[in-house]
């Protein structure tokens, strides 16, 4: 470990699980908003209250926590130095993917609140099931660290 890191390891790894948890649960039920967005008719009332929790889901939970994840996992890496674990490089892969969906999101919702959504509800069924099945694989490459 990185003796500077050593004193906070403990409370780094602590804020940083508290972060996944926040990331992940807005990550999973964002796109199951965009179902339901999915089946409104833009400009109604209905229409704009799923923009606005959209918008609200985004700007308070899930940037900030996918930011935090960022900041407490890359200490979190170097505390104990992952940099050369081969485990840790397949699972930052899946957090850079994990983040472009993120982005991703953030498009769609944009896109939501424009009313210029073009994608279909089974669409979006799908890719709700990209952020559990990429937190499973990293949550396993973690804990076992199999290489």
């Amino acid at each position: 470990m990185t003796e500077a890191l050593l004193p906070y390891y403990l409370w780094l790894k602590a804020f940083h699980i508290i972060a996944v948890i926040s990331w992940m649960a807005g990550m999973l039920y964002l796109p199951r908003l965009f179902v339901y967005h999915c089946e409104t008719t833009v400009g109604t009332p209905e229409y704009e209250r799923f923009a606005l929790m959209e918008r609200k889901l985004m700007r308070i939970i899930i940037n900030p926590a996918m930011i935090a994840v960022w900041v407490f996992g890359l200490l979190l890496a170097s505390a104990i130095d992952a940099w050369s674990q081969p485990w840790f490089h397949l699972k930052l892969l899946f957090v850079i993917i994990l983040s472009g969906f993120h982005g991703m999101f953030s498009r769609w919702r944009r896109d939501f609140e424009r009313g210029e959504n073009r994608k279909t509800q089974r669409f979006f069924r799908i890719v709700n099931e990209v952020p559990a099945v990429l937190m499973i694989l990293i949550v396993l490459l973690v804990v076992v660290k199999p290489f």
